[in-house]
């Protein structure tokens, strides 16, 4: 699929760069990161076409990326950190943490040149205080208002449990700022096979999912799901490999 190791990056490309160096191949991240605005850049190791890690705090503004973007949102323990890991083939890109809350800023990675995925913060964890939930909801609101480049929201939810008060609310909160968000139902493998489609009945309902609304199981420890999340993210991006056609 395009948006993986297979896609050779523009900016490698046209500097006669083997792409798995293009990570390194930049301006110290200091200098990038004034550029963008934001709080600070950080470069990952060469390698699963990961580039450089925008990171974005509250008083940062949010970077104009040039590139197409889909950001998750989800409860703060519900794996959003696991999935985007899984997503990119890495373990620890994007830190999980035992201490849920512990995502503070907005995340954004940078896959092979072509594109962003883009971390929210989590919500709904009672320990952070309601200053705290207040200025990250503006911090999250401010990027789906200002990003130029965003395509989709992904919104988390645990598979194994109906949709809490707090997903219904930023469900909901999602769709009135213009976006309808794909769901994805975290922790399938924690699930027999035959309780799988009841839980996604109660999920559909627990939301107030439209019938056309997507909803997709996915389980980080066996990465089920992961060949469809990616599908789909290279439809909602127009990054996907042209269909093959006959002469």
């Amino acid at each position: 699929m395009p948006l993986r190791p297979a896609l050779a990056t523009k900016a490698a490309s046209a500097a006669g760069i083997p792409p798995v160096f293009c990570a390194i191949a930049l301006p110290p991240s200091a200098a990038i990161a004034s550029a963008f605005g934001v709080a600070s850049v950080r470069f990952v190791p060469p390698g699963v076409g990961v580039g450089s890690v925008i990171v974005c705090g509250i008083t940062s503004k949010i970077p104009d990326t040039g590139r197409p973007e889909v950001a998750f949102a989800g409860k703060s323990n519900v794996g959003k950190s696991s999935l985007i890991n899984g997503l990119m083939n890495r373990k620890a890109l994007a830190r999980t943490s035992a201490q849920p809350g512990k995502t503070q800023t907005i995340n954004f990675y940078n896959i092979n040149e072509a594109m962003y995925l883009v971390d929210l913060p989590g919500y709904g964890y009672a320990k952070v205080s309601a200053a705290e939930k207040e200025k990250w909801g503006k911090m999250i609101e401010g990027y789906l208002h200002n990003s130029k480049e965003l395509r989709a929201v992904f919104l988390l939810v645990d598979i194994r449990h109906k949709p809490s008060a707090n997903d219904k609310q930023m469900y909901d909160w999602i769709c009135h700022n213009g976006y309808e968000p794909v769901i994805i139902a975290t922790k399938l493998d924690k699930l027999k096979r035959s309780q799988v489609a009841k839980s996604l009945k109660e999920i559909r309902i627990g939301l107030g999912l439209p019938k056309e609304g997507k909803i997709l199981p996915f389980s980080a420890e066996t990465k089920q799901g992961r060949d469809e999340i990616w599908a789909l993210i290279d439809e909602l991006t127009g990054l996907g490999e042209p269909a093959a056609t006959e002469d």
